[in-house]
């Protein structure tokens, strides 16, 4: 069995989770933020069989893109004003960050 994370843009979280669902996969959704741009991310956990991995994956890129957009740095915690420059960005967002790792023990009351 594998438990496997997935880090999303909100954005693609609604999208993800209704093609998790007709696929058959269970999921819990967390919310989370990123710490670069502070933005909304939803975090999955999907516990599945390891024959289904490759599957789950491929559902999770296809519902999950990266993008360009323009944005505003947040300054630093505790940083002078001096050495922080406020000037728009472009950053690709968006996307996953997908974890993979062996349980080796699962229970359910």
């Amino acid at each position: 069995m594998k438990m496997v994370i997935a880090v999303v843009q909100d954005k693609d979280s609604g999208r993800l989770s209704q093609a998790l669902v007709k696929k058959g996969f269970r999921a819990t959704k967390l919310a989370s933020t990123g710490s670069f741009l502070r933005a909304g991310n939803t975090t999955f956990l999907v516990g599945t069989d390891d024959g289904r991995v490759t599957e789950l994956i491929t559902i999770i890129e296809q519902n999950c893109q990266s993008r360009k957009q323009m944005v505003t740095p947040v300054s630093p915690l505790g940083s002078g004003v001096d050495s922080f420059l406020s000037y728009p960005l472009e950053v690709q967002v968006g996307g996953a960050a997908v974890f993979v790792m062996d349980v080796e023990h699962f229970h359910s009351f």
